[in-house]
């Protein structure tokens, strides 16, 4: 029997059976969404995603460690790599700084010491070569073969347990061996310890590992259970603490069945984790993780072509591993870890908001909590540890935008409390942005950057405060989301750094990039940042001389050459179509802007370029970081039509739909439906549209008619409607 969250109720093997059986009978059409999934996309390049196994937004992520440094192996995992060091059961999607990988295992058919010597360029010296051509991953499952010990290692998860099978060869010897000390490039062990509690089939092995790396103080505790007996052969300390062990089982039949828990309360809470899968049948529980996925996945339902049906349902895939679930089955309240808010803010927790609103009210008040503990809303929370990565505070905006759709489960005034004292904090430039109403660029790295996010954030605030009837503070935080303003350069039409005194700073090349230090643009340039003024584009529109000159703008950064000048430049500023860089996130929105000056079309034109040049079905199929779901998310929103360029304000901005038929689950009974008519490589253009039979001339639609359930058709042809959307009136809201 097997305890699962997702049916919400105890389902035995032969009933699961029934049910699949029952599937297949009664719905003979049915196409999994699974079958569309590839887990190795983004695993090559510069995607930072992991291949293993893990359950939607599971707090457990067992995946493979090939034990090499470097940016690309962030997530523990690279296509390019041929060697594998262990099974850790912690990890990062697609993020541009690592840590995790924690409580790594490893089987051999040896005993192996860890003070051998090591093997693989460094590596442990229990390391193993595998090959892709015996490497296998789906949604909930992962399987490799190891060539050093001609063991398969297999691996499938619940919502907070790890199983793991691995299969030996016929006589040979089982090993497995635990390491708490290994550290890949990012963290650094600090203590440790394991040891075996019960007897008999009561016999488990608990510990707890503790790391300081970006997260500063991460603690990890575990609980394992294991099909058969076993003895410790072997140990070894590191720092004083005991931290390798190598167990050793008999080599009666050739499987040993592995379950992992992990908590970051206490050993009582892994082993509560670790009681909530009762069975030992491997094949179940990856049965059970594969219809998690396809419930999950099966919310949105596509029909087009087939390589976009790839790329689009392993994006959406990937939108679901952040964040991932961090209190124990024994705890009451629902709390989330992993919140990559820089990212994600944008695109992929308005997502959720649509697909997801069972976990909506959780996440907040897991962003509240964390308020009431440490006095600030997260930037960039990280397993329990604050990391202050990236600029902004964009817990903010992912607060407002739910309270504003709906979600309330939660003191409003305790939120609204929290946005304020986030937004009056003397950390981060914000001192000096209250002082100058601009961020001066010699007092601030990522002055221009901060300023810009500041001024949206701000925004939020006034729109928490509106709807909370608080009048000053609307007027005062309204004020505020203008100070944009203060940096932005009539002469040259770009968003500057300013010193103290007012002055511009020279020399000024808008293509510089400089990576962290001595820069006013964070991972980028004035050509990427200077259109983030989500919140007050007709202003911006304005400034910029209008219309014409507004899109002549827009047109100038996607025809300009792609190079990037500026010593140390960033990583992160990939995904080129002229100075326009889709591998990173604060450009996310800027190809939707056209809409806002009445040219939708060129709107059209350049999301479809996006899409069909930045993702692929390939290993590298994405133009730069994963980061928790944001990347993915863009395309999930663009594929099907629209886009939320203000991810605060409750709509979304029309663009080009990819799919000839997209249908989103808004809630049990209900479904909004979009019909692309015509819709092809060449076909791109927005001819007309309706909105359940009435015709839609404004190039954006609101939440509330997304949820409200309905239909939305698009006409579809080669050439261009000019006058579609054009006029004021039918421009998006800001």
């Amino acid at each position: 029997m097997i305890k699962k969250a997702f049916p919400q109720f105890i389902i035995s093997r032969n009933s699961v059976l029934s049910i699949c059986f029952l599937l297949l009978i009664s719905c003979s059409n049915y196409e999994s969404p699974n079958k569309y999934v590839d887990v190795f996309i983004g695993t090559s390049g510069h995607g930072h995603t992991y291949p293993g196994a893990t359950l939607p937004f599971g707090m457990i992520q067992p995946s493979p460690v090939n034990g090499t440094p470097g940016w690309d192996w962030v997530s523990g995992y690279h296509y390019s790599d041929s060697i594998i060091t262990g099974f850790a059961q912690t990890h990062l999607s697609g993020t541009g700084i690592g840590d995790l990988n924690d409580i790594l295992i490893m089987p051999t058919n040896r005993k192996v010491l860890l003070s051998d010597s090591a093997k693989y360029e460094s590596k442990r010296s229990y390391a193993s070569k595998f090959s892709h051509d015996r490497e296998k991953g789906s949604p909930g499952y992962y399987s490799v073969f190891l060539d050093d010990y001609e063991i398969n290692a297999e691996m499938t998860a619940t919502e907070r347990v790890a199983m793991y099978r691995f299969t030996y060869e016929y006589g040979d010897p089982q090993y497995l061996n635990l390491d708490l000390g290994y550290s890949l490039n990012w963290d650094s062990f600090t203590e440790g310890y394991f040891k075996v509690i019960g007897e008999d089939e009561n016999k488990k092995l608990v510990g707890y590992r503790r790391s300081s790396g970006w997260a500063n103080d991460q603690h990890v505790y575990f609980a394992m259970e294991f099909s058969k007996d076993f003895t410790i052969s072997d140990s070894a300390k590191y720092k004083g603490f005991t931290s390798f062990g190598a167990l050793e089982f008999e080599p009666t039949g050739r499987e040993v069945i592995t379950k992992v828990a992990i908590s970051s309360n206490s050993e009582e809470g892994a082993l509560a984790n670790l009681e909530t899968l009762e069975d030992w049948d491997f094949d179940e529980t990856k049965l059970f993780a594969e219809m998690a996925w396809d419930e999950e996945l099966g919310k949105i339902k596509v029909q087009g072509n087939e390589e976009k049906k790839t790329i689009f349902y392993t994006a959406l895939y990937h939108s679901k591993l952040a964040p991932v679930l961090f209190s124990d089955a024994n705890q009451d309240q629902t709390k989330y870890t992993i919140y990559s808010l820089w990212d994600t803010f944008r695109a992929q927790h308005p997502l959720l908001t649509i697909t997801n609103p069972d976990r909506v009210n959780d996440m907040i008040r897991t962003m509240l909590d964390f308020y009431k503990e440490n006095g600030l809303l997260p930037v960039w929370e990280l397993h329990g540890n604050e990391t202050n990565t990236m600029t902004g505070y964009h817990a903010i905006p992912v607060i407002a935008d739910a309270y504003a759709k709906g979600f309330r489960d939660y003191d409003a005034e305790i939120a609204f409390e929290a946005m304020k004292t986030s937004a009056m904090q003397n950390k981060r430039g914000t001192d000096l942005y209250r002082k100058y109403q601009y961020i001066p660029s010699e007092l601030e790295h990522e002055s221009v950057t901060k300023t810009l996010e500041y001024a949206f954030d701000d925004w939020a605030i006034a729109q928490m405060a509106f709807m909370l009837g608080k009048e000053s503070e609307y007027e005062h935080f309204i004020v505020r989301s203008g100070f944009w303003q203060n940096v932005y350069d009539a002469q040259t039409k770009f968003m500057r750094g300013k010193t103290v005194e007012g002055d511009w700073v020279e020399p000024f090349d808008p293509k510089r990039s400089v990576h962290r230090v001595n820069t006013d643009y964070t991972e980028g340039n004035a050509w990427q940042h200077s259109w983030f003024v989500p919140h007050q584009v007709d202003k911006l529109i304005e400034l910029m001389g209008g219309d014409d000159a507004f899109t002549q703008r827009l047109d100038s950064l996607f025809n300009q050459d792609s190079n990037i000048t500026g010593d140390n430049t960033s990583p992160d500023i990939s995904g080129l179509i002229g100075q326009y860089a889709h591998g990173n996130e604060p450009s996310h929105h800027i190809g939707y802007l056209y809409n806002y000056a009445g040219k939708p079309w060129k709107s059209q034109e350049i999301l479809h370029e996006i899409m069909n040049t930045q993702y692929s079905t390939a290993v590298d199929g994405l133009s730069g970081n994963e980061d928790c779901g944001q990347m993915s998310a863009w395309y999930v929103f663009s594929a099907m039509g629209f886009y939320p360029v203000n991810p605060a304000s409750g709509n979304y901005v029309i663009g080009t739909p990819q799919f000839e038929e997209v249908t989103i689950s808004v809630s049990d009974a209900k479904t909004f439906t979009i019909i692309t008519n015509g819709v092809s490589n060449k076909n791109i253009y927005i001819q007309s549209a309706t909105l359940n039979g009435v015709l839609l001339e404004r190039s954006y639609i609101s939440h509330k008619e997304i949820m409200e359930g309905g239909e939305l058709i698009f006409e579809m042809g080669s050439v261009p409607n000019k006058n579609w959307a054009k006029k004021t009136e039918f421009r998006p809201i800001n």
